[in-house]
């Protein structure tokens, strides 16, 4: 293969407003939220963003440099961001941050106030068979499919006028719809138009917000595991309008865990017997994931992840009988302090078994706002850079990433951020990095 050469036109400057919508305005929306405008205000550091925090090699090891992402890509300032939203809860920023129970209210609510309360959710294209736990209140009504899309588009174009914007973002930080599989109404234009027209079932809210993105030129990343823009007509409509589009899941917890710990058994060729997961959570995730469509639809994104990065098709005495079971229990008294237990049977050598047991009690929403903020921020970097379609190079980010037809998604954690790495010293002309390292040791 002929080594890939460097990106070929130029990026655009990040210059003015950047308006980030987030669809959702719950735990992960306000947590965002609330960290950004502290981390402007000095009060905080962001930690977990490597957009802000990480560093990247340029060159050999002896060069000597390692500049900060945020140095050395052109992205967005904090500072310029302004934020709107969609909700089907009428509560701003603020009251949502303290009904999240996420946040300390005196440390980290209270100190920005003011900017919290500013965000109000615009309604929320919302149908309650796609999500039957919640009872909401702030939504468009009983409209056709067709309204709620013009709605959305010209929420879109109202907040960018009024909020002075000079690009957006979207980003889905809403709950997971019930489990849809791609249908001939997702094929093409003609084939997707005719379903929104006829309220087709397929048709779920979190595509007419990915098609109102598109259509006006918003980059969009998906944090659920909703179909949502996963589908044949929104991957080609963001190719052809040079959209980047990205998802789908935020890697939090337990996904997170298993996409470092099974890429050690394999790299140790250690086998696999069985690999059972638990959790529970308390917040408003949980709630709707206590109903089983729900439910189907976040197994299938954190079950796929052993199968790619194990590949029991070509290691089947190692990892083709792998009991691979998945539950999540909704439990009120503990929010968004998510407990995720894994109880991993592998064997060795002579096929003598082994046990790692893993208890990680995490919080969902601090895990999943630096997640989004990267994901901000890199998305409007694509679209500067003339990147449309499925940002790959973001699988760093999700459960179950996104990619072109017929690849299989690489659930790696740190191939995919050599990925995400390697993208970026391409898009700034850099050489990309193999770490095969001869040239420390060859003589001339």
């Amino acid at each position: 293969m002929p080594k890939l050469g460097p990106q070929t036109t130029s990026i655009e400057p990040a210059d003015g407003r950047l308006g980030v919508l987030t669809v959702g305005l719950g735990a992960v929306a306000s947590t965002l939220i609330a960290g950004v405008e502290l981390a402007k205000k000095g009060m905080a550091l962001p930690i977990g963003s490597l957009t802000k925090l990480d560093t990247i090699r340029l060159g050999k090891r002896t060069d000597n440099r390692s500049p900060m992402i945020k140095d050395f890509v052109p992205l967005a300032r904090l500072e310029d961001i302004v934020w709107g939203a969609w909700d089907p809860f009428p509560d701003d920023a603020y009251v949502a941050a303290q009904r999240a129970g996420v946040l300390e209210g005196p440390k980290h609510i209270e100190a920005i106030a003011d900017v919290l309360r500013d965000v109000r959710p615009m309604k929320a294209a919302f149908e309650r068979n796609y999500v039957k736990n919640i009872d909401a209140d702030n939504v468009m009504g009983k409209i056709s499919k067709r309204k709620m899309l013009e709605s959305i588009r010209e929420d879109i174009n109202r907040f960018k006028d009024e909020k002075k914007c000079d690009r957006l973002v979207m980003i889905w930080c809403a709950s997971t719809e019930i489990y849809l599989e791609i249908g001939p109404q997702h094929q093409d234009i003609e084939s997707f138009e005719k379903a929104i027209d006829s309220n087709d079932p397929m048709i779920a809210p979190s595509m007419l917000y990915a098609y109102a993105a598109i259509l006006e030129g918003v980059p969009f990343a998906n944090g659920a595991p909703n179909l949502c823009v996963d589908t044949p007509v929104l991957r080609l409509l963001a190719t052809e309008r040079g959209v980047p589009i990205s998802g789908k899941d935020f890697k939090t917890g337990q996904t997170l865990i298993k996409t470092v710990l099974a890429p050690m058994l394999k790299a140790r060729m250690l086998g696999l017997a069985g690999w059972y997961s638990t959790n529970i959570l308390g917040n408003r995730d949980g709630e709707v994931l206590d109903d089983h469509e729900n439910f189907k639809t976040k197994e299938e994104s954190k079950l796929g992840v052993l199968e790619h990065i194990l590949q029991p098709d070509k290691h089947p005495e190692l990892y083709g009988n792998v009991f691979h079971k998945v539950r999540i229990n909704y439990y009120p008294p503990r929010g968004d302090n998510k407990e995720g237990w894994d109880n991993i049977d592998i064997f060795g050598w002579l096929g003598y078994p082994m046990q790692i047991k893993v208890d990680f009690l995490c919080r969902d929403s601090i895990l999943a706002a630096p997640l989004a903020l990267d994901l901000v921020l890199f998305s409007d970097l694509a679209q500067r850079a003339k990147l449309g379609g499925i940002q790959e190079w973001l699988s760093f980010y999700y459960k179950s990433p996104q990619v072109a037809p017929g690849l299989y998604p690489e659930h790696d954690l740190f191939i995919q951020l050599t990925k995400l790495k390697n993208t970026l010293r391409w898009m700034m002309g850099e050489d990309q990095i193999t770490h095969l390292g001869r040239e420390y040791y060859d003589e001339n």
